[in-house]
């Protein structure tokens, strides 16, 4: 499993890749609390087909998504299906749950 910092590494490898397209017309901030051992905090800004990644907490995101790091790395490599991990308990969702839909589509 990666440390924060790989996990981080990840996500902007995901989010580069990504089509931009599917970004078109999105504009919302996702912050992440990912525990244990190699968890933190970040957030990422969607504005209209771009991503940044801040590691940092932020005043009023869209959307907090909590769950363990590990499951987050899983789930970054493709081992871990999203929706099943909502389901199982494994991910957490406070705000616009629309907007957790979109961020499965924009990873891919």
């Amino acid at each position: 499993m990666a440390d924060f910092k790989g996990i981080l590494d990840n996500l902007n490898k995901k989010i580069e890749a990504a089509d931009p397209a599917k970004m078109k017309g999105v504009s919302a901030v996702y912050q992440f609390d990912l525990s244990g051992d190699n968890g933190g905090v970040f957030h990422v800004t969607v504005d209209d087909g771009k991503a940044t990644v801040v590691e940092s907490e932020h005043d009023s995101p869209n959307i907090t998504i909590t769950m363990a790091a590990e499951d987050f790395d899983a789930m970054l490599d493709g081992k871990l299906n999203a929706t099943s991990a909502f389901m199982a308990g494994k991910l957490k969702v406070k705000g616009d749950m629309s907007l957790a839909m979109k961020l499965q589509s924009l990873l891919g």
